[in-house]
C-alpha cells in the first residue's frame, strides 16, 4: 500500500473519531440544558399541581367521612356506615330502634364535582331496581375447627 494512501486513511478515521467526539459532546451540552430547564422552571410547576390535586383529593375523602355528622345531614350519623367505594355510605333507616325501614345509597360531592362514569352505572343500577339480598354460609368444613 502507497504511504500517501496509508496517511489518508489514518487522517480520515482521525477526522470520524473527532467528529463523533464532538457530536456526544453537543448532545451531552443539549441535554445538560434540557435537564436545567426541566429542574429549574417545569418540575416545581408539576410539583405544584401535584399538591394541589393530592390535596383536593384528601380534602374529598375527610368530607365524605365528615357529612354524617354535618348539622343539615338528612340522616342520623349512627345509621350511616362508610364504605368509600363504589358508594360512599349506606344509610340504614331506623337501625338505631332496631326497625330498618329503608337502606339508602348515598354518594357525597363536594364543590361542582360530577358523577363518574362507575358512579352513575352504580346509581342507574340502583334506580332501575336492580337491588338484591343474597345469604352466604361459610362451609362448616372451613368453620369447625378440627383437632
Amino acid at each position: 500500500m502507497d504511504p500517501l494512501t496509508v496517511i489518508l486513511i489514518i487522517i480520515t478515521i482521525i477526522s470520524i473519531l473527532i467528529a463523533i467526539s464532538q457530536f456526544q459532546s453537543g448532545k451531552a451540552a443539549g441535554k445538560s440544558e434540557t435537564d436545567m430547564l426541566w429542574q429549574k422552571e417545569l418540575m416545581p410547576k408539576i410539583k405544584a399541581e401535584a399538591i394541589k390535586k393530592s390535596r383536593a383529593v384528601i380534602g374529598g375523602q375527610f368530607s365524605e367521612q365528615l357529612a354524617p355528622f354535618l348539622p343539615d345531614f338528612p340522616y342520623k350519623p349512627t345509621e350511616c356506615t362508610f364504605i368509600g367505594k363504589p358508594i360512599d355510605i349506606l344509610v340504614f333507616k331506623g337501625m338505631d330502634d332496631k326497625e330498618i325501614s329503608e337502606v339508602k345509597f348515598i354518594e357525597i360531592k363536594s364543590g361542582r364535582s360530577n358523577l363518574s362514569t362507575h358512579e352513575r352505572k352504580l346509581r342507574n343500577a340502583i334506580q332501575e331496581g336492580k337491588v338484591t339480598w343474597e345469604l352466604y354460609r361459610i362451609p362448616e368444613e372451613i368453620t369447625n375447627s378440627k383437632e
